[in-house]
């Protein structure tokens, strides 16, 4: 059959050409469709864009205005401009009355806080460290630096959470106004004060200026210590080290002799055996390691039953940790997740100051494990732990500190009775107050 162009199940080559033909046609208007959609697409975009950038730029210039315009100023500014329009359109008397009433009011907020502040603050902290409970006190020093008056104004300083407000009278020209303030030190933490901004506002608290004239400052609120001596921490007996089975060619514990090899330092070469046998001997020692504390102090939430059992526990750290310092031992001080600077006594306590309890996942055993991959030459490793830290964990916690180790763990829970038990190998002290500490250690040392 050829009427259709149908030749055998296969298309002529002219129906092939005109089916070509519709479908290019075809394929072109989709083309010409999709490329007109991506260009309305592109023009939105590029108009977002420039709505965004116009809306910023209007942001910027009226920071300012919205810095100094409270949300009390703002509605009131709304209503006056909302009465002028009404009372001039409508012909309301009253409404103008309020329009001008409004205004009015407006532009005397505008006076109180207009003016150059010249103002000469100086923000001194008495102490930048002192320990929970001491008496921190500040003092601020204002002063007129300008050769005429100031109005009165308020100068607010940001302490911790809170903010203080002192008000400053009005300053003669090169005049001063000095505050004393005190600090409070009820728990350990680190509280940032200022930065000292002076206020202007007026009576209504329609408009309020603001000014920053110093940067801030931290005070550090130590944890409470104890004062522990050389013999009541009863870890190691010693202060220079401790002789381990590993051998060396250079150390202060000898060991045997041996037959010399090149490359041996001659200052070893034991002269009197080399005599007597004729030939080169020298010696070995047994290597000694400086006594290395590690505390290991849980900041996992779960692992105490209040905030007075972390309280307690973080004082105990640090107790340890200036006891390890003073005698010049090496201290390593781990938390959950993170390791303290136990190189100088400031620095840990400053640490100290600083951590809080959180709910974490890694629990006491995950701290034991990565004490033991951060160094191998720990000699004692002490845990300091809350009251919900179960036996279980202790004994798989123990189970991860390297052979050879000594390993103790100080429960902490306050109004508790002194006392001491094992779990398998590990001494384990109970201690429900900080002055029991020194004992608690001779305790575990005589046991």
């Amino acid at each position: 059959m050829t009427a259709t162009g149908v030749s055998s199940g296969r298309l002529s080559p002219a129906a092939y050409g005109k089916r070509q033909e519709k479908a290019g046609g075809l394929g072109g208007a989709v083309a010409a469709g999709r490329a007109q959609v991506l260009r309305g697409q592109r023009g939105w975009v590029t108009l977002a864009a420039a709505t965004r950038s116009r809306v910023a730029a209007v942001g910027r210039v009226l920071a300012p205005v919205r810095r100094t315009f409270s949300t009390f100023g703002i509605a009131v500014t709304l209503m006056a401009a909302g009465a002028w329009v009404a009372g001039l359109m409508l012909g309301w008397l009253e409404v103008l009355v309020a329009a001008i009433v409004l205004s009015v009011t407006l532009a005397c907020a505008i006076v109180f806080v207009l003016g150059r502040f010249k103002y000469d603050v100086v923000l001194d902290l008495a102490q930048a460290r002192v320990t929970v409970g001491d008496r921190a006190v500040g003092r601020l020093d204002v002063r007129n630096a300008s050769s005429r008056a100031l109005l009165p104004s308020v100068m607010e300083l940001p302490v911790g959470t809170g903010t203080a407000a002192f008000p400053v009278p009005r300053l003669p020209g090169g005049g001063s106004h000095e505050e004393i303030f005190t600090i409070p030190t009820r728990r350990r933490s680190v509280i940032t004060v200022g930065p000292v901004k002076s206020v202007r506002a007026d009576p209504l608290g329609l408009l309020r200026r603001e000014m920053t004239w110093t940067n801030e400052q931290e005070v550090f609120v130590h944890p409470r210590v104890k004062n522990l001596t050389g013999s009541s921490t009863g870890f190691l007996k010693d202060l220079e080290g401790r002789v381990t089975n590993d051998i060396t060619n250079s150390d202060v514990n000898f060991h045997a002799l041996r037959d010399y090899v090149p490359g041996d330092d001659r200052r070893h070469i034991h002269w009197k055996t080399t005599a007597r046998t004729g030939q080169l001997m020298v010696r070995q020692f047994e290597e000694t390691r400086r006594s290395h504390l590690a505390v290991l102090l849980s900041t996992r939430a779960e692992d105490y039953a209040n905030e007075e059992e972390f309280e307690l526990a973080v004082s105990v750290c640090g107790s340890l940790g200036l006891q390890a310092i003073k005698e010049d031992r090496g201290v390593t001080v781990l938390v959950n997740e993170a390791t303290l600077r136990g190189d100088h006594r400031t620095r840990l306590m400053d640490d100290l100051s600083r951590i809080e309890l959180e709910s974490r996942k890694s629990k006491l055993v995950d701290l034991a494990r990565s004490a033991a991959m951060a160094a191998a030459d720990f000699s004692v490793i002490a845990f300091v732990i809350g009251s919900r830290v179960t036996p279980t964990e202790l004994r798989s916690a123990s189970a991860r500190v390297p052979a050879g180790v000594q390993v103790m763990a100080i429960q902490c829970v306050p109004g508790a009775s002194l006392g001491r038990h094992a779990i398998a190998e590990l001494g384990v002290l109970t201690l429900g107050r900080l002055a029991d500490l020194p004992l608690a250690l001779k305790k575990m040392s005589d046991g």
